[in-house]
């Protein structure tokens, strides 16, 4: 809590830009002195119904009083904030401590609340987002307890807080009901912020993705150039909404521009304009966005360059170009944006630079770069015009400079949107991973998220806080969050198709038929590279005929053993096209017989068949004379019949490959992305054990950072806070001489570990600065003597003497919290698989007992735990459990900022801790349990 030195300091870190419910933003911040004149005429536009239920009278107008009151703060007992756009106040909230009297009382962990929202901004939303905000500065000031009275008539404010999912007390007296609740987050009422977040800004990306009338800012006079080609772009796709071309260099008898309306200002546009197309010299953007946001525009797509990628002063310019935007409520794509396309047939709307609309699908893409995103495009519309058919985009955003619409806003509209299937991301940086995590996990578990992560740095002018974590570790936790990770364009493409195209595995099984022998040996190799159980290929020989394939292809669909087939073709002389569309249709015929299994097709130059094989039914051969039946229909009834209630699909369509190991590394994503998707509908539990001392280990905590904020625990300490979490550390003793080093090992009873802790040898028995076995005091003087002899003087050395342990496998356990990703497990073994191989597994704090388990299974040297080669197993239940105990200290106790344990020893019974740190500081702020805001500028 502030002291009186500084009451009245204003508090800057409380302004905030927020996304409302139907996609536009207003900016909240503290009401001060200088807003008498913005409260006077923001109370004049109120309704005097609004009026009343404020004041519980007819209040008309506000006093001088009135008007004092209202803007002198302290900002510690006495807290307005207003949602503004514009600069003019659409709406306030305030908060006045109180006693138990209700009276004013400094020092009381309680206040009285209420709202006042113009009528024409009701329903927005609005007064959510000021109570989520007021309830944050009401916690950082020592509030715990909001106390509101509101009339039994003012549903919406009652409902407003009633929807909160604050723990709540009501009451009925005075014919006023009075609402009581607290303020500390509970699992509801983030459940609810992030419901709100995500209709909000799925909204705000709506809006820009569905304009019913769109003008183009910077349209040149003659052919060519950016706004004249985005023009035309827009008007060749057949957009179905109003189209307008602005430039102020037009003559003013300029009607028209390849007949479409001209205007010299967006302000002489008769009607709405719902986005904005901006393609004119940054100098000239600030002019525009103050036209666009006094006529209404509810989006802006800057496509101008100059601004964070020029360097200091064009990152200042961006910063500049989101606030002033936002301060109409507007959101923007880029600047340096490419562009965004919608293919849907309601709107058709291609506002980017690509010359070619795609074709519409179910794919959704997302790019950062231009660059990435004419690639994207490109590659698609190759595999478009051979393999991919009608399987085309729903939606394309490239975000340029992403200064304000993310990944995380596109995400949050793709996971309501009845036209997206699949979501493609290529992400150059992930400016606040722990929110995209969050996302992407919700979002994965209704549609495939597939994503390839570069490895740049934040966003060029954001203020958030970038992740410490390797991009290794990142990518790791992405994968936890159902996120399809991949490493190439191409791969993003393959996998995207084969996703959009075909159902999920239900395993890993893969059966493999062809007219290759050695194709087919490909693909066998190629699964076994990628974790899958390919059956024993077969081989149909190149005398295969369309029918062969079919009637194979439907038995291997039909087959138990099988969750997937993998069809690989070469070419047949003298077929030609016509032989291509046979087999074609034939594979076709055959899948949609098994519609729940996925078929895809390895072809070597068979452009005819990759085109065949996704055209429509109408394209493929037809049966001749009346009456005739298509010859693959008569096979059907030769094949296993699958039960009547299968729906038949002529128009599925499957994906074709050039190589063998594309579409095996694709099918290899999709079986663990469907593994994922099983694993997610029972995540597991995090477990409660009744040895954990969770009130000791606070107050302890509590007393060691009155030391200092950044304190790495000492031995002692770390064991006594280990130890209330029912982790047991073997102690060390220090052994500064021999004599020291005897005495000790009395104390722990042979037989010992002699090692030397210096930083240089930690660790590093490689090195020969440990000791094992030494069963009597002879062994350990004798061990003592050639460490010191071979390493230096025992200060050097800081020698310890430990009591054996059981052997066993060497694993080592840490967790970190980390400002951008949070709390991070992390588990491998010790030594070089770890640090040399990086073989480490990640998971997010809290982990339940499933992921503890998987935890230890995914490093790849996992069979050391297992009994490989006739090892004898060791005991992964005593490991889960260690793991599930360090999660929750760190998610029990955000200040523990680090734990590292070291080696940790799994023996065939037990584990042994023999080394241990501890790490405590404050913990880094949580924007995700804060209220809900747009990134800073």
């Amino acid at each position: 809590m502030q002291t009186a030195s500084d009451r009245h300091e204003y508090p800057a870190h409380w302004e905030a830009d927020v996304v409302l419910r139907d996609g536009g933003t207003a900016r909240i911040r503290p009401i001060t002195v200088d807003d008498a004149d913005r409260l006077v005429s923001f109370y004049e536009q109120v309704s005097d119904e609004s009026k009343y239920y404020r004041f519980f009278a007819p209040y008309p107008r506000l006093s001088a009083k009135d008007v004092h009151r209202f803007t002198h703060h302290d900002f510690v007992d006495r807290v307005g904030l207003a949602a503004t756009i514009g600069g003019e106040f659409i709406a306030t909230v305030r908060y006045d401590r109180i006693g138990k009297d209700g009276l004013p009382a400094s020092g009381s962990d309680e206040a009285e609340v209420a709202f006042l929202v113009q009528d024409a901004h009701q329903g927005r939303g609005v007064a959510s987002a000021l109570l989520e905000h007021i309830g944050a500065v009401a916690r950082e000031r020592g509030i715990r307890r909001f106390a509101a009275e509101v009339l039994p008539a003012n549903s919406k404010m009652i409902k407003v807080f009633t929807d909160a999912g604050y723990t709540q007390k009501r009451s009925f007296e005075d014919g006023v009901v009075r609402l009581e609740f607290g303020l500390e987050p509970t699992d509801r009422s983030l459940a609810v912020q992030y419901a709100r977040e995500q209709r909000a800004e799925g909204r705000s990306v709506q809006r820009l993705l569905k304009p019913g009338s769109v003008a183009v800012v910077g349209v040149g006079r003659s052919p060519g150039g950016v706004g004249r080609s985005i023009l035309d772009n827009i008007r060749d796709a057949g957009f179905t909404g109003r189209l307008h071309a602005v430039n102020k260099a037009f003559a003013e008898d300029t009607g028209e521009i390849d007949g479409v309306p001209a205007h010299r200002s967006v302000r002489d546009i008769e009607g709405p304009v719902d986005l904005a197309v901006v393609a004119v010299p940054a100098a000239h953007v600030p002019e525009v966005v103050t036209e666009c946001g006094e006529h209404g525009v509810q989006g802006l797509v800057v496509i101008s360059a100059g601004y964070a990628e020029s360097g200091p002063e064009g990152r200042e310019r961006q910063r500049e170009l989101v606030r002033h935007a936002r301060a109409y409520g507007m959101r923007i794509i880029g600047p340096n944006a490419f562009g965004i396309i919608n293919t849907s047939p309601d709107v058709r709307l291609n506002a980017s630079l690509a010359n070619e609309t795609p074709r519409p699908g179910r794919m959704g893409l997302f790019a950062q770069s231009g660059a990435i995103g004419i690639a994207l495009l490109s590659r698609l519309h190759r595999r478009g015009g051979g393999v991919t058919g009608v399987t085309g985009v729903s939606t394309f955003v490239s975000s340029g400079n992403r200064a304000d619409v993310s990944g995380n806003d596109v995400l949050q509209y793709w996971y309501d949107d009845p036209d997206t299937d699949v979501a493609l991301m290529y992400l150059e940086s992930i400016g606040n991973p722990r929110k995209f995590t969050r996302l992407a996990r919700r979002t994965a578990a209704a549609k495939p998220l597939v994503v390839v992560q570069g490895v740049g740095k934040a966003p060029q002018g954001h203020a958030v806080r970038a992740t410490r974590l390797p991009h290794a570790t990142v990518s790791a936790l992405l994968r936890q969050a159902g996120v399809i990770r991949v490493d190439t364009i191409t791969e993003l493409v393959d996998t995207g198709l084969l996703l959009a195209r075909q159902p999920l595995p239900t395993g890993p099984r893969v059966a493999i038929l062809g007219n290759s022998e050695s194709l087919g040996l490909l693909s066998y190799d190629a699964c076994l590279s990628e974790g899958l159980r390919p059956l024993p290929p077969l081989d149909l020989t190149t005398a295969a005929t369309p029918e062969d394939f079919h009637r194979a292809l439907a038995r291997a669909l039909a087959d138990d053993t099988c969750d997937a087939v993998v069809v690989t073709a070469i070419p047949t002389v003298g077929e030609g096209s016509a032989g291509d569309a046979a087999l074609a249709q034939a594979l076709r015929s055959a899948a949609a017989r098994v519609p729940g299994k996925p078929v895809l097709v390895v072809h070597v130059e068979l452009g005819g068949l990759a085109g065949a094989l996704s055209a429509a039914t109408s394209t493929a051969p037809q049966p001749s004379g009346p009456g005739a039946e298509h010859p693959f229909r008569a096979l059907d009834r030769l094949a296993v019949r699958e039960p009547e209630s299968v729906p038949r699909s002529d128009s599925r369509l499957i994906p074709a490959y050039p190589a063998a190991e594309r579409a095996v590394r694709a099918l290899g994503e999709a079986v663990k992305y469907a593994q994922w998707r099983r694993d997610a509908a029972d995540p597991g539990k995090v477990p409660e054990y009744e040895d954990i001392d969770e009130k000791g280990a606070a107050r302890l905590i509590d007393g060691l950072l009155t030391r200092g904020q950044g304190l790495t625990l000492g031995t002692e300490e770390t064991f006594g806070l280990l130890g209330r979490y029912g982790i047991e550390v073997h102690r060390s003793l220090p052994a500064p001489s021999a004599d020291d080093a005897a005495a000790a090992a009395e104390v722990l009873a042979y037989p010992v570990a002699l090692k030397a802790t210096a930083p240089h040898l930690r660790h590093r028995a490689d090195l020969g600065g440990v000791r094992l076995d030494l069963a009597d005091e002879e062994q350990l003087r004798r061990a003592y003597a050639e460490l010191t002899e071979l390493f230096g003087t025992p200060e050097e050395l800081r020698p310890v003497v430990q009591r054996m342990a059981p052997r066993g496998v060497d694993t080592v356990v840490r967790a970190v919290i980390d400002p951008a990703a949070g709390a991070v497990l992390s588990f491998g073994l010790a030594g070089a698989a770890s640090q040399l191989l990086g073989d480490t597994a990640h998971r997010l704090i809290p982990v339940t007992d499933r992921e503890a388990a998987s935890l230890v299974r995914s490093i790849r040297t996992a069979p050391l735990l297992f009994g490989w080669r006739g090892s004898a197993p060791v005991d992964t239940a005593a490991l889960e459990e260690l793991l599930l105990r360090v999660s929750r200290l760190v998610d029990d106790h955000p200040e523990v900022v680090a734990v590292t344990l070291e080696p940790v020893v799994v023996a065939p019974h037990g584990l042994s801790v023999l080394g241990a740190s501890v790490r405590l500081a404050p913990p880094p702020a949580r924007d995700d349990l804060g209220p809900r805001t747009l990134p800073a500028y």
